[in-house]
């Protein structure tokens, strides 16, 4: 039988011990693997929760955090229009025949905190107000708000709910971060659909220095781009027994535009897919224990 190429063989190697490393802890440690979550505030704390409940041991390490926009005159008149509602017609009428005279047809919204931005500066939304939310961890958050959904697509992306926003003359409110994608914006206004696309926060990084643990650990948290680039800039290089874990394919691209290597991705955009891709990545049956 021939030899394999050296190359080939070293290649061999060096992915054997990898996924020796990857699988060091999990096999031989009785702790409870530690995970980084990269959010603190409220979110942080209920995925911390949800973690703990998986047997994970999570760490809040806030990497990003939100806050005002640098100028918020915009997101002063949206509000004002969106008080303004006049609404036409009725709430049990079809999305597609409702509207609104001088406030929006429908409020969209892709992350928990531009729920929390709007929720705090309108107690109430119209009650003819048309909600849509990119996912159902966005959705839970509205919800959580008061807020009743009306839309959530069957894929939590941008591009979906574009797709999905049933056509109307109304105009739409995008509150969204300035690191936004203009993806849901143009996919909305190349169907006719007027929008009012308004920085409703920014999303910064918490610091410069390097992040410092007791130990390596054994996986981090990346729910977006902004996560990903603060990883890559303060907590590289990875060490080789720590899963990057992404919450959808688009964030692990992003992830791996980084830089960073993409050891998980959740089946759902959800902190909950996540956390238990994460589980059965670091607990995995003891059948496939030791398998390469």
């Amino acid at each position: 039988m021939a030899a394999s190429p050296p190359s080939c063989s070293r290649t061999a190697r060096r992915s054997s011990r990898t996924s020796r490393a990857l699988r060091s802890r999990t096999v031989t440690d009785t702790r409870a693997p530690v995970v980084v979550i990269p959010r603190g505030g409220d979110w942080g704390d209920r995925v911390a929760a949800a973690a703990r409940e998986r047997g994970l041991d999570p760490r809040i390490v806030p990497l990003i955090a939100a806050e005002p926009p640098t100028d918020p005159s915009p997101l002063d008149r949206a509000v004002r229009r969106l008080l303004a509602a006049a609404p036409l017609g009725r709430r049990d009428s079809p999305p597609g025949e409702r509207t609104s005279t001088a406030g929006y047809g429908w409020l969209v919204v892709t992350s928990a905190t531009a729920v929390r931005v709007i929720a705090e500066r309108v107690s109430r939304l119209p009650s003819d107000l048309r909600v849509a939310a990119v996912g159902e961890a966005t959705a839970h958050a509205a919800r959580s708000a008061g807020w009743t959904i009306d839309l959530v697509p069957p894929d939590a992306s941008a591009a979906a709910l574009a797709t999905a926003l049933p056509d109307s003359p109304g105009t739409v409110l995008f509150p969204r971060s300035d690191l936004a994608a203009p993806t849901l914006a143009e996919g909305l206004r190349g169907r006719g659909i007027d929008v009012d696309d308004v920085v409703a926060y920014r999303t910064v990084g918490t610091g410069d220095e390097p992040v410092a643990l007791d130990s390596p650990p054994d996986a981090v948290l990346v729910t977006s781009g902004s996560v990903a680039r603060q990883v890559a800039r303060r907590m590289t290089p990875i060490d080789a027994r720590t899963r990057i874990a992404c919450i959808g394919p688009g964030t692990a691209d992003l992830a791996r535009a980084e830089g960073l290597p993409v050891h998980v991705v959740a089946r759902a955009r959800s902190a909950a897919a996540l956390l238990d891709a994460v589980a059965s990545e670091l607990h995995p049956h003891p059948d496939q224990e030791g398998q390469p």
